[in-house]
């Protein structure tokens, strides 16, 4: 990923410290402000650090995977490369905890081409791991494309016009594999899911600089993790690695109506899920928190007014333009009942708005 980090460093990139075993993060580029509006008024352009591209393929890589991950694998492209959509879900360990998030996407128009899976930099060894436990290498294997392919992700109201420009053409669906798609020095471009208005874009990484150079001259603007950061927690979007983890039951995170297909056949964690659907609850639950103009850093506890136990914990925090103040995501006790006040640090600290995360 040389080339690229090359050129971001030429556009003026202050770079932070690797994310999650991935490449370094451009923070920003000298203008975050502008950064953030481009996001919400024009089109900004983000290299992904935090995403990984598998390839799941044999001689039945759906059938294989319909077993493992908790979404419902959508039907092929068609011959022209064009789907409808692409399908966000979960890889659970049997006592349905999470392994990673990840959305589904096909890499052709057959099983031969494989299944794409988008995962979390953070889980992709996990999963890799998984994948050796639970799927038999006679119906389907699976390739890490990480060093092969890169992603880029176009977001703002004025990302589909960029798209155009700088591809040529837009899927009408969900996405399209253009020019054979990232296995065969082609592109893929899918809909992100569940986010601020934006598209991705798996590139094979020695055409990274030129597809950010093709961007750019469509009019996308360079955005640093920073202000891509803001955008999600303001959409209340939980990451893995961030308000996600390895010890996470994806209901705790929100997911139950985004992350799961409640009408499919079995998957690995499904009766830990079913029971607390239909039968238990989850203790905490990740909710928006409202800091006001007090400085805040992950990790911060929160307490009920005048209490001693600790109900709550910080995981992602943002300077907001959006709501005027410090926002951030968090996990609460179910007890504590949105909208609510907790306070930080301690049972007397600064009050703290909890709200329901957005829909």
């Amino acid at each position: 990923m040389s080339e690229i980090l090359e050129l971001l460093g030429e556009r003026g990139a202050v770079f932070a410290a690797p994310h999650d075993g991935g490449d370094r993060i451009a923070r920003h580029f000298g203008d975050p402000r502008g950064e953030y509006r481009a996001g919400v008024e024009g089109c900004g352009v983000v290299y992904r650090a935090d995403r990984r591209l598998l390839r799941v393929h044999g001689r039945a890589p759906r059938r294989m995977l319909h077993g493992i991950v908790t979404n419902r694998v959508p039907d092929p492209p068609a011959a022209d490369g064009h789907g409808e959509e692409v399908v966000y879900g979960t890889i659970l360990t049997p006592k349905g905890r999470m392994v990673t998030d990840l959305k589904t996407l096909w890499l052709g128009a057959g099983e031969g081409e494989g299944v794409g899976l988008d995962v979390a930099t953070r889980g992709h060894e996990a999963v890799l791991g998984h994948f050796t436990r639970f799927m038999p290498p006679r119906f389907a294997r699976v390739d890490d494309l990480g060093d092969r392919v890169g992603l880029l992700t176009v977001v703002g109201p004025g990302a589909e016009d960029v798209l155009t420009a700088a591809l040529g053409r837009l899927p009408a669906g969900g996405y399209a594999l253009l020019d054979g798609g990232p296995r065969e020095d082609g592109v893929l471009v899918a809909r992100a899911v569940e986010q601020v208005p934006s598209w991705d874009v798996w590139v094979p990484v020695e055409r990274l600089p030129a597809v950010w150079r093709a961007l750019e001259d469509g009019g996308g603007v360079p955005v640093g993790w920073g202000a891509w950061e803001t955008l999600r927690i303001e959409a209340g979007f939980p990451a893995f690695g961030v308000d996600m983890d390895e010890t996470t039951i994806p209901i705790e995170a929100g997911l139950l109506d985004r992350a799961f297909d409640h009408g499919k056949g079995c998957y690995t964690g499904q009766e830990v899920i079913v029971r607390i659907r239909h039968r238990g609850r989850v203790n905490w639950h990740l909710r928006a928190l409202r800091f006001g103009d007090v400085a805040v850093r992950p990790g911060a506890q929160l307490f009920e007014t005048g209490g001693i136990k600790v109900r709550g914990r910080v995981t992602s925090v943002a300077d907001s333009p959006r709501f005027g103040q410090a926002v951030g995501l968090g996990y609460v006790r179910r007890e504590i009942e949105p909208p609510g006040t907790l306070r930080l640090g301690s049972g007397e600290g600064a009050a703290v708005g909890v709200e329901d995360l957005e829909r």
